[in-house]
């Protein structure tokens, strides 16, 4: 792999920032008790919707409609986007990897996400000014592990894809990039991350 690889490709939930959606449940359980509850199992159980929105098959009006109606309408929009996209930490100790990296490859994010998430979420973090590139499903229209979100991160580097290795939480999106072509590396922890970036010589 070290010789060949020219592109080091992250996922960003649960790689760069983990999420909780316990945060949600407390949040909107505060406004009005079972709320959270009420609207988590919904929105599990609807999940579809969430998949449909990151692939901007429901637009942000339609999605916001279908929230608010699982919110019983007891959240005001703008306060319910906040609520929404309040889940993310930065992973600083990988995150920290970002600028070293880039020192001898070409780095992209490879995100199956949504425009609230980006916008009131986790567009304000700094470490996003080390990627050549976001390639997010919402703007390719497709999710990991479809090919097609794998070949838009091709069609901006330019680089043939055994030249791409990808780095993400979810086994089935790492096979979906090894059928591409691609190598993976499954992310568990940083220390183990960063072992297996050493074992392959990336590190």
């Amino acid at each position: 792999m070290t010789n060949k690889i020219k592109v080091v490709v992250f996922d960003l939930g649960n790689v760069l920032i983990p999420f909780d959606y316990g945060r949600i449940l407390k949040a909107m359980n505060d406004i009005d008790a079972g709320l959270g509850d009420r609207f988590i199992k919904k929105y599990y159980d609807n999940y579809h919707v969430h998949r449909e929105y990151e692939t901007w098959e429901l637009s942000n009006s339609e999605f916001i409609k279908i929230l608010l109606n699982w919110t019983e309408n007891k959240v005001a929009e703008e306060k319910l986007k906040n609520i929404y996209a309040d889940l993310f930490v930065e992973n600083v100790d990988t995150t920290a990897l970002l600028p070293i990296l880039k020192q001898n490859y070409k780095l992209v994010l490879l995100s199956n996400t949504n425009f609230i998430h980006q916008k009131y979420g986790w567009e304000k973090y700094e470490f996003l000014k080390h990627f050549d590139k976001l390639i997010l499903s919402h703007e390719v229209g497709a999710i990991k592990p479809d090919e097609k979100i794998y070949r838009a991160v091709e069609a901006f580097t330019n680089e043939p894809s055994k030249s791409h290795v990808f780095i993400d939480d979810i086994a089935e999106y790492i096979e979906g990039a090894k059928k591409c072509g691609w190598s993976g590396i499954q992310f568990k922890s940083h220390r183990q991350l960063v072992n297996d970036l050493k074992t392959v010589g990336i590190l």
